[in-house]
């Protein structure tokens, strides 16, 4: 049974500049996630080359999820889950595979941001 945390945002976003993600769904190119703990976002931007961790010095009525929306990406709120402890198989590290990571998704075959898009606006 998993237990549900901190509020999340998942963003989606079209822009890339590696060519191979160009084949992705347009708007679903690229994702990252922003938590809320307390009074302070985090957010989590996982990218080719480094995974980006920055702590935005924003007012606490800053509507963040209708920025990034005026910003033309897409918006996703959730909570972060606590899943049972168990196994989770190794897959190659994608900004999908560590948003999963961060919210305590163990879905094996949400594999591109649509795909995890579609799952988050199901549940």
């Amino acid at each position: 049974m998993s237990e549900k945390g901190d509020v999340a945002l998942v963003v989606f976003s079209d822009q890339t500049d590696l060519w191979w993600l160009k084949f992705l769904r347009r708007g679903f190119r690229h994702c990252f996630v922003v938590i809320r703990i307390n009074d302070r976002w985090i957010a989590i931007d996982p990218m080719v080359h480094f995974l980006e961790i920055s702590l935005p010095d924003l007012p606490e009525d800053f509507d963040l999820a209708g920025w990034f929306q005026g910003s033309g990406m897409k918006v996703v709120e959730t909570q972060i889950l606590f899943p049972e402890r168990r196994m989770y198989p190794p897959f190659f590290l994608s900004c999908v595979e560590v948003v999963k990571r961060v919210l305590g998704l163990h879905q094996p075959f949400i594999l591109t941001p649509a795909q995890l898009y579609k799952f988050l606006n199901k549940n």
